[in-house]
C-alpha cells in the first residue's frame, strides 16, 4: 500500500551553544539541518523541516515547534524514538504528533514566549556560562520592571531590531514582559504575537541599560516614537536567550 501524505508536528528542545542557529546553511552545523538528516535516515529520502521561526546562533529552545510534510506509515511515536536515536545529544524531540494538513509551524503560530537569563554577580559562574549573560554591575530590577512595562501593548518596534531585518511590517503586540530576581539570577520573560530579528535581545539590552541607570522610561518612549535603533541598548548576547513556548 502506498503511504499517504501526512503532516507531523514536532516539539524540539536544544542547547544552541554549538549550533550556527536554526536555519539550514551549507557547511554549518544547524538545528534544522541535523533534524532533516535524522529524518532522511528514517525515510530514505530528503525531508524539509519547517520551524516556527529562526533562532540565532547560540540561542536555545525549550519548546521550538516544527512541522514536516511527508509520506510514511511510520507511527508518530516511532518517529520520536528514531529521530532521538540519530540526533546529537544537544537536540531532543520531546513529542511527535500527526496534525491537520493545514498546520504550518510558522504560519499557524499566534505568539511566542522567550526567556532571557542574566547572571548578576561580581564573579562569573562556569556552571551557568552557556545559558546566561554575565553582568558584574548590580542591576536595579525594580527600574527594569518599570521600563519593561513601557513596551506592553501594540507598538512599532523598528527601533528594536537588527540593521539587516527585512520585515516590512514592524508593528507587534507585546502581551507580557516580566522581570524578576532570584539570588544572582535576573530573568526577563516576554510574550508577544511575533518578534523581529534580534528584537528580544535588543529589548533586554535596553532594559539592562535602565537597570544600570544609563537610560530611563522616557528614553524608551522616545525610541518607540522615533524608531532610532542607535538610541536603544546593546544587543544582549545570544547565549542568555531561550525560546520557551510557541502559542497556537
Amino acid at each position: 500500500m502506498t503511504p499517504t501524505a501526512r503532516t507531523l508536528r514536532l516539539l524540539v528542545e536544544y542547547d544552541g551553544t554549538d549550533f550556527h542557529g536554526w536555519q539550514r546553511q551549507a557547511g554549518q552545523r544547524t538545528v534544522q539541518g541535523c533534524i532533516e538528516e535524522a529524518f532522511a535516515k528514517m525515510v530514505n529520502h530528503p525531508v524539509t523541516v519547517r520551524g516556527s521561526g529562526r533562532t540565532d546562533a547560540g540561542v536555545h529552545a525549550d519548546g521550538q515547534v516544527a512541522s514536516v510534510l511527508l509520506e510514511s506509515r511510520i507511527p508518530a511515536a516511532a518517529f520520536q524514538r528514531g529521530l532521538n536515536t540519530y540526533l546529537p545529544e544537544d537536540i531532543a524531540i520531546l513529542d511527535v504528533a500527526d496534525v491537520a494538513d493545514d498546520f504550518d509551524a510558522r504560519r499557524s503560530a499566534r505568539g511566542k514566549v522567550y526567556r532571557y537569563q542574566i547572571w548578576n554577580h561580581v564573579v562569573r559562574s562556569p556552571q551557568h556560562a552557556r545559558r546566561t549573560w554575565h553582568h558584574r554591575a548590580a542591576l536595579d530590577t525594580d527600574a527594569m520592571r518599570r521600563a519593561a512595562a513601557v513596551f506592553l501593548g501594540q507598538h512599532d518596534f523598528r527601533g528594536f531590531r537588527a540593521a539587516d531585518c527585512d520585515r516590512l511590517n514592524t508593528t507587534r503586540i507585546m502581551r507580557r514582559f516580566d522581570v524578576h530576581r532570584q539570588g544572582a539570577f535576573v530573568t526577563l520573560e516576554v510574550e508577544g504575537t511575533a518578534f523581529l530579528k534580534n528584537m528580544v535581545r535588543i529589548l533586554v539590552g535596553t532594559v539592562v541599560a535602565v537597570g544600570l541607570g544609563k537610560m530611563n522610561e522616557a528614553d524608551i518612549r522616545a525610541i518607540l516614537a522615533s524608531g532610532d535603533r542607535t538610541a536603544a541598548g546593546v544587543t544582549a548576547p545570544a547565549n542568555g536567550l531561550t525560546l520557551v513556548r510557541v502559542i497556537y
